[in-house]
């Protein structure tokens, strides 16, 4: 082996609190006379007489590979499956094995992307443009698009350079936590939460405090208990507005008081708004940041075209903030991912260019679900569920249906009526335990209104 002078080592500090990684290059030449001394000296070894061979390490033996407590980092390993995911591949599995499963779990609209949509991609696929490399942040054209929604959409005024164009809604969520929050930081997360927000803050190395509000106050908190959850190392707030998995709606009074009460302490506001379009009877979509345009510089909006164009599939979402933030972010992801899948990006500028009336038709479409669902879970004994305002979620106290005998069987949590459900009726729900305390159901009713009046019709015979 070349003498240790000639190894050059360069230390790269990875971001992460006490790892290090040192980086040892050699030149080609030193590589050679590497590989040379190795070759030697495995020459040696087999010449000379054969040991006894050493102990397995048990954490080795069955499979070669180590299986013990550092195989994975700490960071990675404590990360939660999608529960929403899980119970939807569970369903999809079963209905592919031929069983006739009606699934509520899956969070997409079931109507197909609009078609000029879908040509637009089309014709990108032949634009050499989209077959390179493009700015990590977005196309600069689908920016500037997104920053002329946001005006008309939202009533808030924001630069191109303060868009962030990312892979799906779950990218930009990431994006916002790991820019702003960090070790000893956090989170305040009103309950019920996507499943998302908790692992997200997480993997920043914050601390998630739910603020749980329950059926009794429309699943809404208030600044009180905002308050009374807040600490010196409260950094943000996550609010969904219109809420996954609740479909509950603040409204402008609601939205400017937590705003101005976030403004007060100096608390980060991250607003998901992608549900922003689905919105009934009425309701009043609000974006915090039109309703307190003092918290600019210490709010983040996320947003993308999954949910309002039927697009979950082409992975388009972004996120809106103070300039700095973005740039961090950006950053990021150039590292991360680098730019977005550029037809997707195209398809995604013709969407967010585009009028809403193809929006409106699936809207009306998701309100006679809503009717009809709500209408048919409150017919069965043990089960509450509120109207929702928004989104295309209904989030059913099922308290009442636990500890009761169905089908010789009982179910003691919200988890366990779930697996019972999909076994005894073969309807897939996802548990409450998913998105905070137990003892709830959600559905959605971005299905047909025949599966709904199927379903649901499984379920009030099943719990008669």
């Amino acid at each position: 082996m070349p003498p240790r002078s000639h190894l050059k080592a360069r230390r790269i500090d990875c971001g992460f609190p006490l790892r290090k990684i040192i980086l040892i290059v050699f030149s080609q030449v030193e590589f050679a006379a590497v590989n040379s001394a190795a070759s030697d000296k495995m020459s040696a070894v087999n010449e000379a007489p054969q040991t006894q061979p050493q102990p397995t390490n048990p954490a080795t033996a069955a499979s070669g590979t180590p299986t013990g407590p550092q195989r994975l980092s700490t960071r990675i390993a404590a990360i939660a499956e999608s529960a929403t995911l899980k119970v939807d591949a569970k369903a999809k599995t079963l209905k592919a094995e031929g069983r006739p499963v009606i699934v509520f779990a899956g969070g997409e609209p079931d109507f197909p992307t609009p078609q000029y949509i879908v040509d637009a991609a089309i014709a990108a696929c032949s634009n050499p443009a989209a077959h390179r490399y493009t700015p990590a942040a977005g196309l600069p054209a689908l920016r500037q698009a997104i920053a002329d929604k946001t005006l008309r959409d939202n009533q808030v005024t924001v630069d191109a350079a303060q868009v962030l164009v990312t892979n799906g809604g779950k990218q930009a969520v990431y994006q916002a936590f790991a820019a702003v929050l960090g070790p000893g930081d956090e989170l305040l997360l009103p309950a019920p939460y996507w499943t998302t927000y908790p692992e997200a803050a997480k993997l920043a190395g914050a601390t998630p405090v739910e603020v749980f509000a329950g059926a009794d106050q429309g699943y809404l908190v208030s600044v009180e208990q905002l308050e009374s959850a807040r600490t010196e190392r409260t950094k943000a707030l996550l609010l969904c507005s219109p809420s996954n998995p609740t479909g509950a709606t603040y409204s402008r009074e609601q939205i400017t008081a937590i705003g101005e009460w976030a403004l007060a302490h100096g608390i980060w506001v991250i607003s998901d708004e992608i549900y922003q379009h689905h919105v009934y009877d009425g309701t009043e979509f609000v974006s915090i940041l039109a309703a307190v345009p003092a918290l600019k510089d210490t709010c983040i909006l996320l947003n993308g075209v999954a949910k309002t164009y039927a697009m979950t599939g082409w992975r388009v979402g972004w996120m809106i903030g103070p300039a700095d933030v973005i740039k961090a972010a950006s950053n990021l992801q150039s590292h991360l991912t680098s730019n977005v899948n550029n037809v997707a990006q195209y398809a995604a500028l013709t969407a967010v260019q585009g009028d809403l009336s193809a929006v409106a038709e699936m809207a009306t479409a998701f309100d006679r679900r809503r009717q009809l669902i709500v209408s048919m879970l409150n017919e069965i004994d043990g089960v509450e569920c509120p109207t929702p305002t928004g989104a295309f979620y209904v989030y059913a106290d099922v308290t009442g249906l636990l500890g009761r005998d169905i089908n010789g069987r009982t179910a003691a949590t919200s988890a366990e009526l779930a697996e019972l459900l999909l076994e005894e009726a073969e309807v897939a729900a996802v548990p409450g335990e998913a998105f905070g305390p137990g003892g709830y159901l959600r559905f959605s009713y971005a299905t047909s209104d025949a599966d709904i009046a199927e379903g649901i019709g499984r379920l009030q015979k099943l719990l008669a």
